[in-house]
């Protein structure tokens, strides 16, 4: 880890409970620019309530700091306006929308000039439409979305196609921060090789990602480091190799014995 710079983002003893039951607790971790965080767990864990409590979507304990600013009360929609984006495990797109217009939908000020805008300078709003079209197209190839399916219905294009498209939609025109809710679900061959593929260059690109994954073999492979729930408590909290030797972590997860 890279301790002369601050981290992207931090997450400092979040706690989340509904009544009686604690569903996290004491939980903490960092990431940096250019890094990739993997929460790990086995069902019942704590990873979606861990992801709902740095997201603001259900009331929790602790603190989030976003580049250094204190976030924690900051309300989802301007976390995202702050660079903090979030794909959920479910893909989630406007059906009645191409895959292409999907995309142009979520680009904001990018893409739409508004009422008094589109009223007072037609010929302006029609080029930031045609612009923000453009743009739209070389995100999705870029996601790997491939141009053939640009024109579709998201329901009629592949399913691994649709985790790109997805993921393409959270980042919309940029990220700070991208956290993704198991994007290998029911990816193989291809398809992962294409996610991997999208991870190492978001990596590169400076994004830090935080990645709740079952899908070990990946995880294992992108991460730079994991944090292992278990029972709303952190388990293990260090790079890949350490946390697959970890006895409590071979036990709790991997159901092996220490």
């Amino acid at each position: 880890m890279n301790t002369s710079r601050s981290p992207a983002l931090r997450v400092e003893s979040l706690d989340v409970r509904y009544g009686a039951l604690v569903a996290l607790h004491g939980v903490s971790w960092e990431v940096h620019a250019g890094e990739l965080l993997g929460i790990i767990g086995p069902n019942g864990a704590g990873k979606s309530s861990c992801y709902d409590a740095v997201t603001a979507l259900v009331r929790r304990g602790g603190r989030v700091t976003l580049q250094g600013r204190d976030v924690t009360a900051v309300p989802p929609h301007g976390l995202a306006a702050l660079g903090m984006k979030r794909a959920f495990q479910q893909n989630a797109f406007f059906d009645d929308l191409s895959v292409l217009d999907n995309l142009v939908a979520v680009l904001g000020q990018r893409a739409h000039a508004g009422l008094l805008g589109s009223v007072f300078n037609p010929v302006g709003a029609a080029r930031r439409r045609a612009e923000a079209g453009a743009f739209a197209t070389q995100q999705l190839l870029r996601f790997g979305v491939p141009a053939v399916y640009h024109d579709m219905s998201p329901k009629e294009i592949p399913y691994g196609v649709q985790r790109m498209l997805s993921i393409a939609l959270a980042y919309g025109d940029g990220a700070t921060v991208l956290l993704l809710d198991e994007p290998a679900a029911g990816l193989g061959g291809e398809d992962m090789a294409g996610l991997v593929r999208l991870l190492g260059e978001l990596k590169a690109e400076g994004v830090a990602l935080v990645v709740i994954e079952h899908h070990m073999d990946l995880i294992m492979a992108v991460a730079d480091r994991i944090c292992v729930l278990d029972l709303g408590r952190q388990l293990a909290y260090d790079t890949p190799a350490t946390v697959q030797a970890d006895p409590r972590v071979l036990e709790a997860y991997l159901g092996k014995a220490a």
